[in-house]
């Protein structure tokens, strides 16, 4: 029977998680301060319910690659994922008129994706960076060739109400992103599968020579991540109320910073979903920072990159000074 393996690398990356959570919980207050004194606009009510939906979306995207990067990996393939999985559940709910089953058809799409990372990473023993690039290059094309450059639009209003709809007057996008952060947080501290999956980031040899199943584990994160991607395809197809082969091809990467930015490290074995949580939306806050200062939209996908370069550049600095590296 395998049993949970937690090395003190890990022991000590979690009983850091929490300073670092109050860290970057104060960089999200300190960002809010500046952006209300700067902008009147800043903290009216429909400013804020956009931050948290916006947020929400960035987290259904970055929890389950949170996974993926826990055990060393990476999934590059997000974006291309979500982009397939909207335009395919958009085709079953304009051809049958069912929402649930084109919403089964889009999270069976997202997770499949994910399965094939997940053999192809552990089965063929290709490097996940490689893996998931090669697999975002093949589903952008087959999402351009299926989609042949039409638009599918105009769907159910229960359908949309998951994107753009409200409950007790909160975006119900937020609802979903507070059951999923608990249900992440549960897995990843409370279960001996997420514990297994700390200690295969934090080093897989002796994971694995303590017992742990790690291909099945990495098959999991891996068809979590995809799996994931295909809710927020659900989610983002309600919002946008179109489908169209384009619209995964600016996701990947802030979804990896949000990951970054939330203290998940890049070299596996050391973050949290709530971490995650914060970093989506400090990335959220920034953005919409700029664009209520009116700062050209070109400067965005700038600034993300600096951000995760930053991001990167820090984990490494605190890893080495816990001694995780030499």
């Amino acid at each position: 029977m395998s049993t949970a393996y937690v090395s003190p690398s890990v022991r000590i990356g979690i009983s850091q998680d929490l300073l670092r959570l109050v860290f970057r919980l104060l960089g999200a207050a300190i960002i809010c301060v500046v952006l209300a004194l700067l902008s009147d606009a800043f903290l009216t009510t429909n400013n804020i319910f956009n931050v948290l939906r916006q947020t929400s979306l960035l987290f259904f995207m970055s929890a389950g690659l949170t996974l993926v990067i826990l055990t060393g990996g990476l999934d590059l393939s997000i974006g291309a994922n979500i982009a397939f999985s909207a335009c395919v559940a958009a085709t079953v709910i304009k051809a049958t008129g069912s929402v649930w089953l084109g919403g089964a058809t889009g999270l069976g799409c997202g997770f499949l994706i994910g399965l094939i990372n997940g053999v192809l990473v552990t089965r063929l023993r290709i490097p996940s960076f490689i893996a998931t690039y090669g697999t975002m290059w093949i589903i952008q094309g087959a999402t351009y060739y299926y989609m042949a450059g039409q638009v599918i639009h105009g769907f159910p209003p229960a359908f949309r109400a998951l994107g753009s709809g409200y409950l007790i007057g909160i975006p119900i996008p937020v609802f979903l992103m507070v059951i999923f952060l608990g249900l992440g947080s549960f897995f990843t501290q409370r279960t001996i599968w997420g514990q297994q999956i700390y200690a295969i980031g934090a080093n897989p040899v002796s994971a694995r020579l303590s017992g742990i199943p790690t291909m099945r584990r990495l098959v999991l994160v891996y068809a979590v991540s995809g799996g994931m991607a295909g809710l927020a395809s659900l989610v983002f197809l309600a919002r946008l109320n179109s489908a169209e082969g384009d619209i995964g091809d600016s996701l990947t990467l802030p979804a990896i910073a949000a990951v970054l930015i939330g203290g998940t490290s890049l070299f596996g074995g050391i973050g949290t979903m709530s971490g995650t949580l914060i970093g989506a939306l400090i990335l959220t806050l920034v953005l919409n920072g700029m664009n209520l200062l009116a700062v050209n939209a070109n400067w965005q996908p700038l600034v993300t990159g600096v951000i995760v370069v930053l991001a990167v550049w820090v984990d490494k600095k605190l890893r080495y000074r816990a001694g995780h590296v030499s």
